[in-house]
């Protein structure tokens, strides 16, 4: 059905939409603050206001997708994310920089995994879980790869320099989303399977409670991944791991994301996504409790980085796949584009929050609201599981 073609494209595509956009700040973040002399706050400002757009634009995403496909709309994105790079890499004042990130916040609601996601599940139907898992294994290596490489362009040509040539790169990708197709998986798939797969949860009252669970842990799990994404360098840093150390460490986090989507592609065909989910969560609280000690020990701190990446990589893939066994995945976009509306939302506060809690609390406090944000959402994934799960 999903040609390999279109998920390698996918997957590449991914691989340079997270890099250039989402870890964007992670890696620029205290260099334009130092730049502009502007405060932390006003800075990461700009990147929670992306976020914010992305959860406002998230259901109108989801039906542009099943209404016309992938292709197009992801296109569209790509444009948007070099507009962005453009303009926030021009940008002396601050309304400038705001709308550079408020063009990024569209354009990330347009190429990133949700979209992806979608346009997957339109042509794939219930089939799409495979395919939705392999285009993670690059997308998962976007921190580890542009981190140092958007350190190593602006030690070269500074971060103006290095956010034109992150331009660049997102003009590479419209060649890439023209690989996928147009058709739906309605059109294209025999009859018997459209009819065979039968979704848990299908009263209203089920949608209700499954949406909600499902909400909750992508909500958190968005907001964990924010302000990591944001803070993670700096959280290392402020435990007392050298700069340059903590900018590699930070890059395992890439490392445990695709090295867990790559045991979830080779081995986890057996596991539903429910039990996956739930095995996902139940890592989190262990990689922030690792990291508490990261500044005492090496060790502690590759496993703080890693095993977060790990947990995270794989609750990438049920966020996506998840849908497909709860709900109809004929309105895969639009119901799970509502669905993922909070979770935006919240995010845009996490850059924010974490640099606030840093500030009065240290990093460990930082660690410490990690691992009750955690805790929560491992007991949402528990729920999910025991209510849904068919005997």
């Amino acid at each position: 059905m999903i040609l390999r073609r279109t998920v390698l494209c996918l997957g590449l595509a991914q691989l340079i939409a997270w890099g250039i956009s989402y870890y964007l700040i992670g890696g620029f973040g205290e260099m334009i603050a130092a730049d502009l002399g502007w405060s932390r706050d006003l800075v990461y400002g700009g990147f929670a206001l992306a976020l914010l757009v992305m959860g406002l634009t998230s259901p109108l995403a989801g039906r542009l997708i099943d209404r016309h496909g992938g292709r197009n709309v992801m296109i569209a994105g790509a444009l948007l994310n070099a507009a962005g790079c453009i303009t926030l890499a021009l940008c002396h004042s601050l309304p400038v920089y705001y709308a550079a990130w408020i063009c990024l916040g569209v354009a990330m609601r347009l190429t990133l995994y949700d979209a992806a996601f979608a346009a997957l599940a339109r042509i794939g139907g219930p089939e799409a879980r495979r395919p939705i898992a392999q285009i993670t294994l690059l997308g998962g290596l976007a921190s580890t790869t542009f981190w140092p490489v958007g350190h190593f362009l602006a030690d070269h040509f500074g971060w103006r320099g290095a956010l034109l040539a992150y331009a660049g790169f997102a003009l590479l990708t419209v060649p890439l989303h023209l690989a996928i197709p147009n058709g739906r998986y309605e059109d294209l798939a025999p009859r018997e399977a459209v009819q065979k797969h039968r979704p848990l949860a299908a009263s209203g009252r089920d949608l209700v409670l499954a949406g909600g669970l499902y909400a909750v842990i992508t909500t958190l799990t968005n907001f964990l991944n924010a302000g990591m994404s944001a803070h993670m360098i700096a959280i290392l840093t402020g435990l007392g791991v050298a700069a340059s150390t903590a900018v590699w460490i930070a890059t395992l986090r890439g490392v445990g994301q695709s090295s867990a989507r790559l045991c979830e592609v080779l081995f986890g065909r057996r596991l539903h996504p429910l039990t996956l989910n739930l095995l996902a969560s139940m890592l989190l609280p262990f990689a922030f409790i690792a990291g508490l000690y990261g500044g005492e020990f090496g060790a502690a701190a590759i496993a703080f980085a890693f095993l977060y990446g790990a947990s995270n990589g794989i609750v990438t893939i049920t966020r996506g796949t998840l849908p497909l066994v709860l709900f109809d995945h004929r309105t895969y976009g639009a119901f799970v584009g509502r669905l993922l509306a909070p979770s935006f939302v919240l995010s845009a506060t996490a850059p924010l929050i974490y640099a606030v809690v840093i500030d009065r609390f240290g990093q460990a406090g930082a660690l410490y609201l990690s691992i009750a944000v955690a805790a929560v959402t491992l007991t949402a994934a528990v729920l999910l599981k025991s209510l849904f799960t068919r005997p």
